[in-house]
């Protein structure tokens, strides 16, 4: 009796073991199952982000970069406008009675707009008073800044010194002087438009 008992709780213990296997080889299935088919929408969701993250930086470069380049070229004008400007005051400020033909076409090519024609039709009684007095001056410019800028148009002001002799005064006289002078752009020169003594 007790040999067939032993038979039978072996018998028992088998079955059980073998249930347990059939039950633990069906759930594996199931999470393995669950976890495939998140994995590929993790993956590509990841990628997504990762993509919008850099293609939303090389954006904010691109704008920057070009707001750099911008304000580089804006600056760049208003420094060769400024540059031109004081070559073009000591031009406009320095003649010689004996050398007035090229002082006049010297101020003239640096000229345009309405400053140019003004200058034209005031040349002849300027030459004239300056032959009669024998006039000389020499202008250097000391200081100069830039008042207003873009890209065709820069406004500069100046302060000039400016040393004369003439008949009435033959020992040479210095003066400082201020001047602003407007400046274009006019096929890739920069010219002066407007002269004012303030």
């Amino acid at each position: 009796m007790s040999g067939t008992s032993d038979r039978d709780d072996t018998v028992s213990e088998t079955s059980a073991a073998a249930e347990d296997a059939d039950d633990s080889d069906v759930a594996e299935p199931g999470p393995a199952k669950v976890t495939s088919t998140r994995w590929p929408w993790k993956r590509y969701a990841g990628i997504g982000l990762v993509a919008a993250v850099y293609l939303g930086a090389f954006g904010l470069a691109g704008v920057l970069g070009w707001k750099l380049w911008e304000q580089h070229t804006l600056t760049q004008a208003g420094q060769n406008a400024q540059q031109t400007a004081v070559r073009y005051a000591e031009v406009l400020t320095s003649i010689d009675s004996n050398n007035l033909d090229q002082n006049f076409a010297e101020v003239l090519n640096g000229a345009t707009g309405d400053f140019k024609d003004m200058y034209t039709k005031d040349s002849m009684q300027l030459r004239q008073l300056l032959i009669d007095n024998k006039a000389t001056a020499h202008g250097v410019v000391i200081d100069s800044a830039i008042q207003s800028e873009s890209r065709d148009k820069v406004t500069v002001l100046l302060l000039v010194d400016q040393t004369v002799t003439n008949t009435a005064r033959p020992d040479a006289r210095s003066d400082s002087s201020r001047m602003k002078i407007t400046m274009e752009k006019v096929h890739d020169r920069w010219l002066a438009s407007n002269v004012e003594l303030p």
